[in-house]
């Protein structure tokens, strides 16, 4: 019996020891300030979360389920396999902070003393994440309850009057449960330009949804047939051609993503005056019919900043990507290959690589893996010029609903290789698969697939960003 208890006595002082506590934590002086800085992001009122964590009131109830969150690391949610790179946002959890919040579940969850609390954090009001200086409003779009929505394209005049430097940037959905994504990116007005006009490409399909083989609206086929529809209007006209308007990837809204902050780099976007703001946005409906209202909010700088950043295919007029494939297609589908298909049943299909050359010195600051509901895994991986290879991100469980976008800090020397591989499950193993037993080819519907690799980087504020790098696949 002495054994027992001395044994149980020595698992609470490991278990104390854990987290340096001398007595059960406590939720204002404990518990608290890691829900503030890891968790309080979503887990507040207009956020994403189901619930908020922002009072003792609001965490109590779900001390058992925080446990249980963190303890299998599903919470907050980070995919980066630890083995490899080195991430400036890592929002994972250190065990130190595990061990506080599983200790405090299990002995109670006390409140404590509230003067041991932190102060509050002063959240941006109106769902915001960063407290836009600029906002604009898209037009309302109603969603049907059911059918198919391709992507469209539509074109706005940018809000601002004089050239600015844009130092952050967010979109914030009217109706989240319905928004697959909406990007955007600022290009230079031309004439031919019609705004507040949605644009899109009405892809062939059969009754399932599936498009007929090879025109999936990636590339830019003989015969496409272009359809548009001006805002506030039900008609739809229809066009034998090409369309009008062509978008980079300036800024993206997906599930799980947040907003585009430049300004921990001291760095910014340059929208030239005059400048077109084209969005693409595509809904998928969920049986509701829904009016979506979604704002474009920003922040702007007072003087320019050292550095500008740039993503991959961002603008027309600054072709970061160099294409090795000659046929024209939407810079976001750059990583589009016509050998890419997807056995039905197949449970870890690896996509053709794809591989991109830099043509500069560079530095790269983000890396976000994008797929659809059957993306399994993603790496990416650099052989430098001395044949040196590194990988430099792996998410060996790829989540849909979180695609998040990993910080990062790589000086890439010119002649520099990268390897971006994504791995996908098409069984009945992956809950989201929404048909095992059908061939998947890359497109833009969610029961479809896409494989990107969504690059960011700095460059001085001056600097020529033309062929900056080369892709092939």
């Amino acid at each position: 019996m002495m054994r027992f208890v001395l044994a149980g006595l020595t698992v609470v002082a490991v278990a104390a020891g854990a987290t340096g506590q001398s007595s059960p934590p406590t939720f204002s002086k404990d518990v608290l300030p890691i829900l503030q800085k890891n968790c309080q992001t979503c887990h507040r009122p207009g956020q994403v979360a189901p619930m908020s964590l922002v009072t003792y009131k609001d965490a109590r109830p779900w001390a058992k389920a925080i446990k249980a969150a963190v303890t299998v690391r599903k919470m907050p949610p980070w995919f980066a396999d630890p083995q490899y790179g080195h991430f400036t946002n890592d929002r994972s959890l250190k065990q130190s902070e595990i061990d506080t919040l599983v200790q405090w579940a299990d002995s109670g969850a006390a409140e404590g003393d509230p003067q041991d609390a932190p102060p509050p954090v002063q959240w941006s009001t109106g769902g915001w994440g960063i407290q836009p200086e600029v906002v604009l409003d898209m037009p309302p779009h109603e969603v049907p309850a059911k059918g198919v929505l391709e992507w469209e394209l539509i074109a706005l005049p940018a809000p601002f009057k004089t050239d600015t430097w844009v130092t952050s940037m967010e979109i914030l959905p009217g109706e989240p449960s319905v928004v697959h994504h909406i990007c955007f990116s600022f290009e230079k007005h031309k004439p031919t330009t019609v705004y507040n006009r949605y644009e899109w490409v009405q892809v062939p399909r059969d009754e399932t949804g599936n498009p007929t083989p090879g025109n999936s609206g990636f590339g830019e086929l003989p015969g496409m047939i272009i359809a548009t529809r001006d805002v506030g209007s039900t008609e739809v006209k229809l066009t034998h051609g090409h369309p009008t308007l062509r978008q980079g990837l300036d800024f993206c809204y997906v599930p799980g993503g947040g907003y585009d902050d430049y300004r921990v780099w001291n760095s910014g976007k340059l929208v030239p005056a005059g400048s077109d703001i084209v969005v693409s946005i595509h809904y998928t409906t969920n049986g509701k019919e829904v009016v979506d209202r979604t704002k474009i909010g920003f922040t702007v700088a007072k003087t320019p900043p050292a550095k500008q950043f740039i993503v991959q295919g961002a603008g027309e007029d600054t072709p970061v990507i160099a294409p090795t494939s000659a046929s024209t297609r939407a810079v976001f589908a750059s990583a589009y290959d016509p050998k890419f298909a997807i056995p039905p049943n197949e449970a870890n299909y690896l996509a053709p690589p794809m591989d991109i050359t830099f043509l500069k010195n560079v530095e790269i600051v983000r890396l976000r893996p994008h797929a659809h509901v059957r993306g399994k895994s993603a790496q990416y991986k650099l052989t430098y010029p001395d044949e040196r290879e590194e990988v430099v991100l792996n998410v060996p469980h790829y989540d849909f609903n979180w695609q998040l976008a990993y910080g990062t800090s790589l000086k890439v020397p010119k002649g520099t290789r990268m390897r971006f591989e994504f791995r996908y499950d098409n069984s009945v193993n992956n809950k989201y698969n929404p048909d095992p037993n059908r061939w998947v080819y890359q497109g833009f519907q969610s029961w479809e697939e896409m494989m990107a690799p969504n690059l960011g980087f700095l460059v001085d504020r001056d600097a020529d960003v033309g062929g900056l790098m080369s892709v092939s696949n």
